[in-house]
């Protein structure tokens, strides 16, 4: 119920944002074409790229609730963490195609003259705007990495705004018309520097990498110290979404026991694991003296070709 209620949450703080910045595009769009502000047309384009990344966090969050079947076992947990993904994605390649507009701006100015108090007064809007769209989806993106992505998404578009209004305000004040293109770049690079760590978190949990978090060996020699294990091998850690960690796992013997015995030895290595590293879902093959490969982490591909 709790859970219903939180992602429940998460859907309405994301609708009233998306209404929020497709007025925020809009009045950009229209203001960066009247008043001719390379700036204020990247952050146009940034906005709906916003409106985008929204839509598809929107649908992820309602994706991720549907029920397993036998088709999905794990339903679509890994929406979010897709979401994530292509919405960091996006923003590089976003960044990029500004950068390079505005290298040409830099190279051949426009001829047309910027309004720059035009571009302070939209400016001002979308700081606003944006400013409320950063307190609605802020409390949702500490935990999840598709709320994350949202939120840097409207947080570094209100810093864009604000540095879009101040380059207004210099080009009404000082006529620097060069200022416009100089901070499409300025903001283009923070764009990329935000985007980059969140896309690299989200390839690793799409990769299945074993969590920064979790240190294998260390795992390996605390299982080994256990009464009635010898060791634990052939491991497989891997995340399946923003709270779920998923572990599986050999475990070698000391004695040849009972199937109820080897229930509570798995029983008492599971309880160890879930209490000292957070691994909640945790399935192990217990074995006696079986000939397979003991090192920690097999290299399947290496034993087939023998």
């Amino acid at each position: 119920m709790g859970e219903h209620h939180h992602h429940d949450s998460k859907g309405k703080s994301l609708i009233i944002t998306i209404a929020l910045n497709v007025a925020i595009t809009v009045v950009q769009l229209i203001g960066a074409l009247v008043s001719h502000s390379l700036s204020l047309l990247t952050d146009a384009l940034h906005n709906f790229s916003d409106v985008m990344a929204l839509v598809i966090s929107y649908i992820a969050n309602k994706l991720s609730l549907r029920d397993y079947s036998p088709e999905k076992s794990y339903g679509y947990k890994r929406a979010e963490i897709m979401a994530a993904f292509i919405n960091a994605a996006t923003l590089l390649v976003i960044s990029g195609y500004l950068i390079y507009e505005a290298i040409e701006r830099l190279i051949t100015p426009a001829e047309t003259t910027v309004n720059g108090e035009l571009v302070a007064w939209l400016a001002g809007f979308s700081i606003v705007a944006n400013g409320l769209s950063v307190l609605l989806v802020k409390k949702h993106s500490e935990n999840n990495m598709n709320m994350r992505s949202a939120y840097l998404h409207l947080f570094s578009d209100m810093l864009s705004s604000i540095a879009v209004l101040a380059g207004g305000i210099l080009m009404y004040y000082f006529q620097l018309t060069w200022i416009d293109a100089l901070l499409s770049i300025v903001i283009a690079i923070y764009l990329i520097l935000a985007s980059w760590k969140l896309l690299v978190k989200t390839m690793r949990v799409l990769m299945q990498f074993t969590p920064p978090s979790i240190n294998i060996e260390e795992m390996s020699k605390g299982v080994s110290k256990l009464e009635g294990i010898v060791n634990m091998h052939h491991v497989h850690v891997w995340q399946l979404n923003d709270s779920e960690l998923h572990l599986e796992a050999h475990l070698d013997l000391s004695e040849d026991v009972t199937v109820s015995q080897s229930n509570l030895l798995i029983i008492k290595v599971r309880e160890y694991i879930q209490s000292s590293f957070g691994i909640q879902h945790c399935t192990f093959q217990a074995e006696y003296k079986v000939g397979d490969d003991k090192s920690l982490i097999v290299n399947e591909r290496k034993n087939a070709e023998y």
